[in-house]
């Protein structure tokens, strides 16, 4: 997507379309301040907007803008801290809100540095492309009237006819993949045109994973939902835990799927520095598509997700879930479930609530609301108390401290089901007028004071937190990251050159040949492809004898040849001009000398005066630099 200038010195200009249109970056011509008008404002406009320095610019903002959206709590993510943050900071939290940095990523201003990205890469690549097709359908350009101006360079002298060069260089070239036509007496050939497709390609690349990434922001959904063993659940909106969408997501968008929990599988690492550490985390789950599906059975695992048409469903965490009964005074079973813990550090150290809404009837027979605080110990020693030793269930223990009276739930007010509401309740005593607190192992029974009941750990279940991800386009995303990367490395590892090669008779009637090549870059790449095949053209139009040049001009040319007795073609670092004589240098030598390769700028030329670079040497850019 980058501008590029020319900067052709005026006596370059005679290289005309030979080293133009090596690339398809538009050339900005000298700044003309804009008419009038609206017109021209906006022509004027939307130039700027198409540049380069406005591109980088803009993406320099996105990066810019996306940092607040990583540092800030946002709504669309967790929207309890935001809360917490607005609560803790009101002053700067009122001036975050009205900047949209608790939204950044929905903001006005974010969406107007996203769309004016848009823009400008699609400016610029529409005009790139139609360049870049024309220049497919077009021929390579005809040779320069002086091929020694050109960075890689050789000739030489030959009795074949100057027809059968062309015709024997016109096929090798073709044989090189290179594409090539006759241009009157040279033939012009061109190669490297993948580069160009890479570059397009990687900015295509780029529009497409913008857009998928917009797509899939605005259309994505994810949920969570925590599902103990035994228990399902169906993919509607009523059976998450927590849900968030993007905002032009719709319920209908839903894919219709339920399963069942039936185990989950965890072990861990039971010594070594590692001791704790997981091995396998897997969920055995049951699934059917649809209202009617068949019934499918399979194992989730971390980062092995099931797919389910455009919805992922992830495992992501695990816990306890202790199984608790609970009877009234009259030994009526009021409560009987698996009741789920959070845990609370690495070793399951876990806590929740048990809330007995309707059917208890305390003592008196009065109808009341029982909460019982749980504390979950997988694996309990003694001298560790607070907290597991191992996350496994080696010595399972339920810490229980009972409430009776109100919980709140009535008052709607919405409240979690892990937290317990002591407002209004109060605690049992035990015969020491304390708390009442028990620990309890599976099969044990904890009886409540003055009759008014009892509390059982029946076991303990395990449960699973289950992630359902719908985000569209996330294939297109990853096509276009793909393609990005590939076309970024075509576009600096391709080069793309132009070969010339001329077959004209000389004034003795000897063919001279000459070949050239130009490239985009400053690279031995040209040089070293001109040379390989000028050697495979040599042997097919091999050297001709000289006529009347002496022992002398002979050896000169001697020194000037590879060491193989081929032509040896010019680099940038040795210099392009050949200042010491044109196709038929050395037109002197005699019959009695035969030149292997009479011309090559790989030797210097024996001089008492030092040699310098032509200053009218064009550079290899084609006349393009940045």
């Amino acid at each position: 997507m980058s501008k590029t200038t020319p900067d052709t010195p005026a006596t370059d200009q005679d290289l005309g379309a030979a080293g133009s249109q090596l690339s398809t970056a538009p050339v900005e011509g000298p700044p003309n301040l804009p008419s009038l008008g609206v017109i021209g404002w906006a022509r004027w406009f939307w130039r700027q907007l198409t540049s380069m320095r406005v591109a980088l610019l803009l993406l320099l903002l996105v990066a810019l803008g996306a940092i607040p959206g990583s540092l800030i709590p946002q709504t669309g993510t967790d929207a309890t801290k935001v809360a917490d943050f607005v609560k803790n900071n009101p002053t700067l939290g009122d001036v975050y809100d009205k900047l949209g940095l608790f939204h950044v990523y929905s903001s006005v201003w974010f969406s107007a540095i996203y769309i004016l990205l848009f823009v400008s890469l699609i400016g610029c690549i529409i005009p790139r492309t139609w360049q870049f097709v024309g220049q497919l359908r077009s021929r390579p350009p005809g040779a320069p009237k002086r091929l020694t101006r050109l960075p890689a360079y050789t000739t030489w002298r030959t009795e074949a006819e100057p027809e059968q060069v062309r015709e024997a260089a016109l096929a090798l070239l073709k044989k090189k993949r290179f594409r090539a036509h006759l241009a009157g007496d040279n033939v012009a050939a061109e190669k490297g045109y993948l580069r160009e497709v890479g570059n397009l390609a990687f900015h295509i690349a780029l529009i497409v994973m913008l857009t998928a990434f917009a797509w899939g922001q605005l259309f994505k959904s994810e949920g969570n939902k925590l599902v103990v063993e035994g228990d399902g659940f169906s993919n509607t909106l009523l059976s998450y835990d927590d849900f968030k969408s993007g905002n032009l997501f719709d319920t209908d968008d839903l894919v219709p799927f339920s399963f069942t929990l039936n185990k989950f599988t965890g072990t861990y690492e039971t010594s070594g520095p590692n001791k704790g550490t997981p091995r396998l985390y897997q969920a055995a789950i049951t699934y059917s598509k649809g209202a009617y599906g068949k019934d499918h059975k399979t194992l989730v695992k971390v980062n092995e997700p099931l797919e389910i048409d455009d919805a992922k469903v992830y495992l992501t965490a695990h816990g306890y879930a202790p199984l608790i009964t609970v009877r009234d005074g009259k030994g009526n079973v009021v409560f009987h479930d698996a009741v789920a813990m959070l845990p609370l550090d690495s070793n399951v150290t876990s806590t929740g609530v048990i809330k007995v809404l309707d059917g208890y009837r305390n003592a008196k027979g009065v109808s009341e609301q029982l909460g019982i605080s749980a504390f979950f110990i997988p694996t309990y020693t003694k001298g560790s108390e607070t907290a597991s030793t191992f996350p496994a269930l080696n010595n399972p223990v339920l810490n229980l401290t009972p409430y009776h009276g109100d919980l709140g739930v009535n008052s709607g007010i919405p409240q979690s089901v892990y937290q317990l509401d002591k407002s209004h309740v109060k605690d049992f005593k035990d015969a020491k007028g304390q708390e009442l607190r028990e620990n309890l192992r599976p099969g044990e029974t904890m009886t409540l004071p003055g009759g008014a009941g009892s509390v059982t750990y029946e076991g303990t279940k395990q449960w699973a937190n289950f992630q359902v991800v719908q985000q569209p386009a996330s294939g297109w995303a990853l096509a276009g990251a793909l393609t990005a990367i590939f076309g970024l490395a075509a576009s600096l590892f391709i080069q793309r050159r132009r070969v010339w090669v001329r077959a004209v008779k000389g004034a003795d009637g000897v063919t001279v040949v000459e070949m050239a090549g130009l490239g985009r870059s400053e690279s031995a790449k040209v040089p070293e492809e001109l040379g390989e095949l000028a050697g495979v053209l040599y042997d097919q139009a091999p050297g001709a004898s000289d006529r009347d040049g002496d022992a002398e001009a002979g050896a000169v040319r001697e020194a000037d040849s590879a060491p193989d007795g081929r032509p040896a073609a010019t680099g940038p670092a040795s210099g392009t001009g050949r200042e010491r004589g044109e196709p038929a240098a050395g037109a002197s030598a005699g019959p009695q000398h035969r030149a292997k390769s009479p011309v090559a700028d790989s030797a210097p030329e024996p001089s008492t005066e030092p040699t310098t670079p032509d200053p009218q040497v064009t550079p290899s850019e084609g006349a393009e630099t940045k």
